[in-house]
């Protein structure tokens, strides 16, 4: 079995990629999905969270992710406070996630998280990356037309990310995603192709 991380900058496509690996029958466990599973109520994030940030962060009586959102990608320090508390409760379930996959046979898993091959560094236990890259002006279009993100915000959040080009050099697989949807698709595929015949 083998491990693959798909990354990239918000608004870079990423999930479009992924959504066409799990068509061509390749699992992908989203981190980001994960994170939002730890915070629901119940979840094992939610009550340490709260107690980290206070109640300000709630609406009726749950977090807010948009209010959360908007506390830490305005302070570093409080970004790194909500990353220590919620990056273990995300990489135990996705260690888990990964072992039902492997009890299911599956040969090749996908890892989608932004996250991933911060600092220069490539997390020891992924067999391979894939990044995928989109020009800023792209990506802000992007965000404007699918989430109508305002493009200040838009700024903000792509300023706390580690620039995608300086993930290439660790990346097995660059996509590029400046074009039409269906030659996004397509590459993607082809990344699918090659992967799925390694991992066999």
């Amino acid at each position: 079995m083998q491990i693959y991380g798909l990354t990239g900058g918000i608004g870079s496509g990423k999930s479009e990629v992924a959504a066409r690996f799990v068509e061509r029958g390749i699992p992908v466990i989203d981190a980001d999905l994960v994170g939002h599973e730890i915070l629901e109520p119940g979840g094992p994030a939610a009550d340490p969270v709260t107690a980290a940030f206070g109640e300000g962060v709630l609406t009726e009586g749950r977090i807010d992710r948009e209010k959360l959102a908007a506390v830490v990608f305005a302070d570093e320090e409080a970004r790194n406070k909500l990353n220590a508390i919620v990056h273990p409760f995300i990489g135990m379930i996705i260690a888990e996630r990964c072992a039902e996959f492997v009890q299911e046979g599956r040969s090749a898993i996908v890892v989608e998280a932004t996250l991933l091959a911060e600092d220069g560094r490539r997390e020891p236990w992924l067999d391979g990356l894939i990044l995928v890259l989109s020009r800023e002006d792209v990506r802000l279009a992007r965000l404007d037309a699918k989430r109508g993100m305002d493009p200040a915000d838009a700024r903000k959040r792509m300023a706390v990310q580690t620039p995608p080009e300086q993930k290439a050099p660790l990346a097995d697989y660059v996509v590029e995603n400046n074009g039409t949807l269906e030659e996004l698709r397509a590459a993607a595929d082809k990344v699918a192709e090659a992967i799925s015949s390694q991992a066999t």
